[in-house]
């Protein structure tokens, strides 16, 4: 037993140094210059050009102007390996994969192996093929994880794919999976442009959304906004590609909310246990059987 203890502890301490390693940021300035002391830092890198200084971390690559690396208090620059503090300033450009990402100031700690993106950041991501849409983010800041390729932007964040476009408070967004994830302690208002008949709204605690897929589940008491009819419940989940929302009844904090839809202009309602909303045809029906909500698809990572 013990020895076996002491595997998992070799193996974790592996896992733990590997990670550490893989979050160790390389900074140049090719044609440009670095000063600072050598030994204890800080290192400043400097390029005559927008761009001129890289930094690059596992996937991740930093372009910017000017580049400072610091260690803590106390340390070499070689002995903090793992625990620098690297700062990117003028017409920062950050890229990865399909994503890039600009902004003025980004600050990146490898003891997190998290880049935050300071100021009007902006991201976007091309499609994956041709039947996709880029997905376009606009927030105050954005974190960037090297170990996940996970963002999360804050501050009063607007995401935007296709006809549809999303605003919070803050957006978590999985750039493999196409996932994003919009919170807010008011409340989340998602937008689906449509020409003649008035943007689609949808709003509710928080909404999950696969940009790929263009699927979305909707949570935390929603409300559905098609022209003249309103479609209320506790839950929602809505298909683009067909056009079709499930809005189902259910436990909002001590309240049961009912599934409910008014057509103010026919003065008519309907209500139930789950209602089928077609927003193409602007219809409203009432469903036998609740369906059950596919939760699993939309879980993030960390929830897996």
């Amino acid at each position: 037993m013990k020895r076996l203890a002491w595997l998992f502890l070799l193996l974790a301490l592996v896992v733990l140094a590997q990670g550490k390693e893989q979050r160790i940021i390389t900074i140049e300035a090719p044609g440009g210059q670095r000063s600072g002391n050598l030994r204890n830092g800080p290192w400043v890198y400097e390029a005559g050009k927008p761009g001129g200084v890289i930094g690059k971390v596992k996937d991740l690559e930093i372009n910017a102007t000017r580049a400072t690396l610091e260690a803590p208090q106390g340390k070499t620059m070689q002995e903090a390996e793992g625990e620098r503090v690297a700062s990117f300033e003028g017409s920062v450009v950050v890229k990865r994969d399909r994503m890039t990402a600009t902004g003025p100031r980004l600050i990146y700690r490898e003891s997190s192996g998290r880049g935050t993106l300071e100021g009007n950041a902006r991201m976007r991501q091309e499609p994956k093929d041709k039947n996709s849409d880029p997905v376009e983010v606009l927030a105050p800041r954005m974190t960037f994880e090297v170990d996940t390729n996970i963002s999360t932007s804050e501050g009063g964040v607007t995401l935007k794919n296709g006809r549809q476009e999303g605003r919070s408070d803050a957006v978590y967004y999985e750039e493999d999976r196409g996932l994003a994830v919009f919170s807010d302690a008011k409340e989340v208002v998602l937008l689906r442009k449509r020409e003649g008949k008035g943007d689609l709204v949808i709003r509710a605690k928080e909404v999950r959304s696969l940009t790929d897929e263009k699927r979305l589940l909707a949570t935390g008491g929603v409300t559905l906004v098609d022209g003249d009819i309103t479609t209320t419940g506790a839950s929602l989940i809505y298909n683009d590609n067909t056009g079709e929302a499930t809005i189902v009844a259910g436990r909002v904090g001590n309240q049961n909310v009912p599934a409910r839809s008014v057509n103010a202009k026919e003065r008519a309602t309907l209500s139930g246990n789950s209602l089928l909303h077609n927003v193409n045809r602007s219809q409203v029906r009432v469903l036998a059987q609740a369906p059950r909500l596919p939760v699993s698809d939309f879980r993030k990572l960390s929830e897996q």
